[in-house]
């Protein structure tokens, strides 16, 4: 049977580009399971690629159909935004293992929900200067940024993925990403390994 992947860390610590990479290696062929968020769409996102997007009305449509599996609620400069995995009754199903990006939440809830066999973490690390000036950077290039929100992720990352909480999560393989090609490289041979 296919087990999920479930691609965590920090923000701005590249786990964007290091998900679209894996998919396109031949390697392995992964199912892809589209998260869902409340959020305003960014520029260069595309509606059902990095997010299905909704509103708080279809999320609560999704909780009362009991088809949430995990999910999240931030607080934003901007209002309250939710992110969350539904349960579409592909995940985890059949030989494909499936691919996603969570949180440390997420993944916890995922194994929960799940169990632990089905679920294989992947922990994306970045040096958090390094991390602040990619979230800098890619904030300048939206059509309004909103600094406020990226510095209050930024703070929120230090509680979310704080030791003791990686540690209550069991530690999960973690990959340092400061230098791109050899990150993925290093993520492919582990999921080769342990996806058999």
């Amino acid at each position: 049977m296919g087990k999920i992947v479930c691609l965590m860390g920090k923000s701005s610590t590249g786990k964007d580009t290091i998900y679209k990479e894996l998919l396109k290696r031949k390697n392995i062929a992964f199912r892809t399971v589209v998260p869902y968020t409340t959020r305003p769409i960014r520029a260069g996102e595309q509606e059902g690629v990095e997010y299905h997007f909704t509103d708080e009305e279809g999320f609560q449509a999704l909780k009362a159909q009991g088809k949430i599996i995990e999910d999240r609620a931030y607080n934003t400069c901007h209002g309250l935004w939710r992110y969350f995995t539904v349960d579409d009754g592909k995940i985890a199903q059949g030989e494909t293992d499936d691919l996603l990006i969570g949180t440390l939440e997420a993944y916890q809830k995922l194994v929960a929900y799940f169990g632990a066999e089905k679920v294989l973490p992947v922990y994306v690390a970045l040096d958090d200067g390094v991390r602040l000036q990619r979230a800098l950077d890619r904030e300048k290039k939206q059509a309004q940024p909103k600094y406020e929100e990226m510095c209050r992720r930024f703070l929120a990352d230090s509680e979310d993925f704080s030791a003791e909480k990686l540690k209550e999560a069991g530690n999960p393989k973690s990959f340092y990403n400061d230098n791109l090609d050899e990150c993925i490289n290093e993520i492919e041979a582990y999921l080769l390994a342990n996806l058999k």
